[in-house]
């Protein structure tokens, strides 16, 4: 099984070749430069070849430049590789005709009237005609090529420029999706859970009502105010997902805080010790949402679980942090039937607190309660 190099490793390869593709027209236009003074050339016609060398280390920055530096070397010895990268690379980097025409034929020009001038260069005859084709070959070889790597490069950025588009229009394409799938929640969430709410809350209120037994009308009191507390979270998170996309700033209903806390545990029915300690620093709103939340998920999973167990509910401010922890002591007796759950509200807590910068443990403890307990900075910086 292979494994794709990672970023960090590719890098460095790329740096090389890069250099690498950089030097080796250099190196071997050197070399050309070496076999020509093996002959008769003089010190300076040897001079002007290395420096047309040379000056390719600069050719992708001065192109035209480079290349008006290798014409001397070009015209006085018989070298070749030099001025034919000088060519494509004025090809490759350029893209107005106007610079690649009158370059290459500005080679093609100094190749055919090539130092020292002869009378045989302007005679009429068969090799004239053969050297005349031979230069003109030589500019306009490496000048297409260039060219060609040109107009591959342009075309390959605009294969991206339109892969990246088409990934955009899907993208935006699932975004509308989504947005249907929200109104059609939204629409299935109002019919349905919303009419079973109203349900219970009008059962408790008649329950109250009709009923002698004063405790009998305490839990239906309360059963109906946490019915039509549901009911308005309900038509809140309705509204959320109707608007979503549609009105990104719309402003939200009160979100629950800090200070709630006290009658959320209240509301619960359970004995809880309780120690809220916040301190007198205003947390995010996101922080206390979060808190909040995870306090009323560990309340339910009791009401579900340990209905009977001493439950213990802390929230301290500790430097930068808030700490949540909600536990429960072994019940004295475990229920018989309890309320169904998935398991999700645990991890979409986790799922919160992580995106706070934080972390959310939930488990069993030792004396055989559970216990749920969050840490919530106050914020990234």
């Amino acid at each position: 099984m292979t494994t794709e190099p990672s970023p960090a490793r590719r890098w460095p390869a790329r740096l090389t070749a890069s250099w690498l593709m950089l030097l080796l027209p250099a190196l071997y236009s050197l070399v050309d430069a070496a076999l020509v003074a093996r002959g008769d050339a003089r010190w300076w016609q040897i001079l002007l070849s290395v420096l047309a060398a040379v000056v390719l280390l600069w050719r992708r920055r001065f192109p035209v430049t480079v290349l008006l530096l290798t014409m001397p070397g070009s015209y006085v010895n018989d070298i070749w590789l030099a001025p034919i990268t000088a060519v494509y690379t004025v090809a490759a980097e350029r893209s107005s005709p106007r610079v690649v025409v009158p370059c290459a034929t500005l080679f093609a020009l100094v190749e055919f009237f090539h130092w020292p001038l002869s009378e045989q260069t302007f005679a009429l005859s068969r090799d004239t005609a053969l050297y005349a084709i031979q230069s003109v070959m030589l500019a306009a070889g490496p000048a297409a090529t260039g060219m060609l790597s040109r107009t591959r490069r342009e075309l390959a950025a605009r294969l991206d420029e339109l892969t990246r588009g088409q990934e955009r229009e899907s993208r935006l394409l699932a975004e509308r999706v989504l947005l249907s799938e929200r109104g059609r929640l939204a629409r299935e969430m109002h019919d349905v859970v919303s009419h079973q709410v109203s349900l219970i809350s009008i059962q408790a209120g008649a329950l109250q009502v009709s009923t002698a037994d004063p405790a009998a009308a305490a839990t239906a009191r309360t059963i109906r105010e946490l019915a039509v507390r549901t009911l308005q979270e309900l038509r809140q998170m309705v509204g959320v997902l109707r608007a979503a996309g549609s009105r990104p700033d719309a402003p939200l209903a009160p979100q629950p805080r800090l200070a709630d806390l006290p009658r959320l545990i209240e509301e619960s029915g359970l004995a809880a010790e309780t120690e809220l300690a916040a301190g007198d620093r205003p947390w995010p709103e996101a922080v206390e949402r979060a808190a909040y939340r995870t306090v009323q998920e560990a309340l339910t999973n009791i009401t579900k679980y340990a209905p009977d167990a001493a439950v213990h509910v802390r929230v301290r401010a500790r430097g930068r942090r808030l700490r949540v922890e909600v536990r429960n002591d072994a019940p004295p007796v475990r229920p018989a039937e309890t309320l169904p759950g998935g398991g999700h509200g645990l991890v979409g807590l986790r799922e919160r607190a992580q995106l706070l910068g934080g972390s959310l443990w939930a488990g069993p403890t030792a004396d055989g309660g559970f216990e749920v307990r969050a840490d919530l900075p106050a914020g990234r910086g």
